[in-house]
């Protein structure tokens, strides 16, 4: 059964300026225990950066992380978005058809205002299901 997105993402997302070091973005994602987190500047969504973007677009390109900024390692525009009135099937497709695991969601005027993972999806969707417990595991196990 679909529900609508606004019911399932994470209202408190972590979001950071396109200047921000790589280096302080990957604390607060370890710090807010996210594995992405917005970039927006000025209310607009500018980009969003994951775990794995450090990992490829900085780390394993040898950049600086304290020097490299973020708006030049993350995913960029356009970035696959939903709206709060999205339903969870929506975001299912959109994540299949991308190849993505996360979602930024975002006001009609473009304004972010959440995140929806797979995570999110699966403890919603399929409560028992090996990915929701997954998703709701403590990074330390």
């Amino acid at each position: 059964m679909s529900r609508m997105v606004r019911d399932v993402m994470s209202l408190d997302a972590v979001a950071v300026e396109p200047m921000t070091s790589v280096a302080k973005a990957a604390h607060l994602m370890r710090d807010q225990d996210v594995g992405g987190v917005l970039v927006s500047y000025d209310r607009d969504l500018f980009g969003m950066l994951t775990d794995r973007d450090i990992v490829v677009r900085a780390v394993a390109e040898d950049r600086d992380p304290r020097t490299t900024r973020v708006g030049s390692v993350c995913t960029r525009p356009p970035v696959v978005t939903l709206a709060p009135d999205d339903t969870t099937d929506h975001a299912a497709e959109l994540m299949r058809r991308y190849a993505v695991g996360r979602l930024p969601v975002v006001e009609g005027d473009g304004s972010p205002v959440g995140i929806v993972s797979l995570g999110d999806l699966a403890a919603t969707e399929e409560p028992g299901s090996p990915l929701a417990d997954i998703g709701r595991a403590s990074p330390d196990r």
